[in-house]
């Protein structure tokens, strides 16, 4: 198929380079130039296993392409999706200027029937909203599908498809088809229900997310072991295991801006989402827990030097969009003391964030050397074995805050280090 894709960052440039290794012919389309030559050079501006060797691969191939004129895209292409921003406004709402600032461009530029795709995270409606702004823009014929991003584009767990006609859902299960021959279906309903899927998704993940939290900080106060519980309750059919680590809070790109679109647009419509407002609420404050738990351990960290293991929202990506350590960094600094911090990947990006505020180490142990504490918040695998005995040697005390539960209580004591983890005495 011929296919353009409207926006080259996480969504959309994975979404073009999963499309093209299926055989699919892709144009993806960016207004910024330099990414487009550094896309062009086979270089991709964002950290995603494995994305930039299919790249590489699809463009040697022919199959990938890019370029910053929409027009070309749209008129060579069957399919165009939209997987631009929808960033938070002030009021919590998502912003839907860039998506419908395409829907202008894609319908100004139509030479003949096109599949309109939102890809982009969109509040329920924007699928009316898009084909309000297609139309005023042309005469040729079109539908508008809603397809909302969720995770492993390769292996999903489901497609969901909204559409309001035969002929856009036909043309949406053939190309989604080689993306499900293990039998993930595929689900066709309409687009305000395919618009609220991946909030609901996202809002649900961020719920057990923050209710594990919760049952972790219970934990340290009536003295009980937040593993053993999280065991049982995972062992429950009806609940399973997935998201209920407990941690430092969520972050990234979506749960939190999801999260706040929700309430906003519920609100619009009169409806008061009180679950969804504890979750973000708990959230914030978690963030901040292990901030909490060095100063009741020092009673001051004034003239501190704390080490911080992971800068990213999650393993695996760069991404520090929301991430627990910004506030947490923040705080720190806030309290008069100084940071070394340390991560495999967004190291660049942070630099753009903290600037000259905090001191940036090459390797983990360098982050450690005259370290008070060391708190880890991403759990990154790197981190799951370090050498303790040169972890002791080099800090100025052995005392670690552990955000992600990812050492053992007694063997870490053992060691001789000072360690404070969640939910766990």
């Amino acid at each position: 198929m011929k296919i353009a894709v409207v926006g080259s960052g996480y969504v959309g440039l994975v979404a073009g380079a999963c499309l093209a290794e299926n055989g699919n012919d892709v144009i993806c389309v960016d207004k910024d130039p330099a990414k487009i030559r550094t896309l062009q050079k086979g270089r991709i501006p964002i950290y995603e296993p494995g994305l930039e060797e299919m790249v590489r691969r699809n463009r040697a191939e022919k199959r990938l392409t890019f370029t910053t004129a929409l027009p070309r895209g749209v008129r060579n292409s069957q399919i165009i999706f939209i997987a631009v921003g929808t960033p938070t406004d002030e009021d919590g709402s998502a912003n839907l200027k860039h998506v419908l600032g395409v829907a202008r461009d894609i319908g100004r530029a139509m030479n003949g029937y096109k599949v309109i795709v939102d890809k982009s995270t969109v509040p329920v409606g924007t699928a009316d909203r898009v084909r309000e702004v297609v139309r005023k823009e042309t005469n040729h014929p079109f539908s508008v599908v809603s397809n909302p991003e969720f995770d492993d584009f390769m292996k999903p767990d489901r497609v969901v498809i909204g559409a309001e006609d035969t002929r856009a859902a036909e043309i949406m299960k053939e190309l989604y088809a080689p993306f499900t021959r293990t039998g993930a279906p595929i689900m066709l309903m309409d687009t305000a229900s395919a618009e609220l899927c991946k909030y609901a998704a996202n809002a649900m993940l961020a719920t057990r997310i923050s209710f594990m939290n919760e049952v972790a900080n219970v934990c340290e106060v009536v003295g009980a072991d937040v593993d053993q519980v999280r065991r049982a309750v995972a062992s429950d059919r009806r609940i399973g295991p997935s998201f209920l680590f407990p941690g430092v809070g969520y972050g990234g790109s979506c749960f939190p801006k999801d999260v706040k679109a929700m309430l906003r647009f519920a609100a619009a419509k009169d409806y008061e989402f009180g679950i969804l407002r504890s979750v973000e609420a708990v959230n914030e404050q978690q963030k901040l827990r292990l901030l909490v738990k060095m100063q009741r351990h020092f009673g001051s960290i004034k003239g501190k030097r704390i080490a911080v293991w992971g800068l990213s929202f999650k393993p695996r990506t760069d991404d520090m969009r929301e991430a627990p350590s910004v506030p947490l960094i923040n705080g720190i600094l806030a309290a008069g003391a100084a940071v070394h911090a340390y991560d495999p990947e967004a190291m660049k990006v942070a630099r753009g964030i903290f600037g000259a505020k905090i001191q940036y180490a090459d390797k983990s142990y360098d982050a450690l050397a005259g370290a008070d504490a060391l708190a880890i918040v991403t759990e990154w695998n790197e981190f799951r074995e370090p050498d303790f005995a040169r972890m002791r040697k080099i800090m100025k005390s052995p005392v670690i805050f552990d955000g992600r539960n990812i050492y053992n209580p007694e063997q870490i004591r053992g060691l001789g280090f000072t360690y404070y983890s969640m939910g766990r005495q």
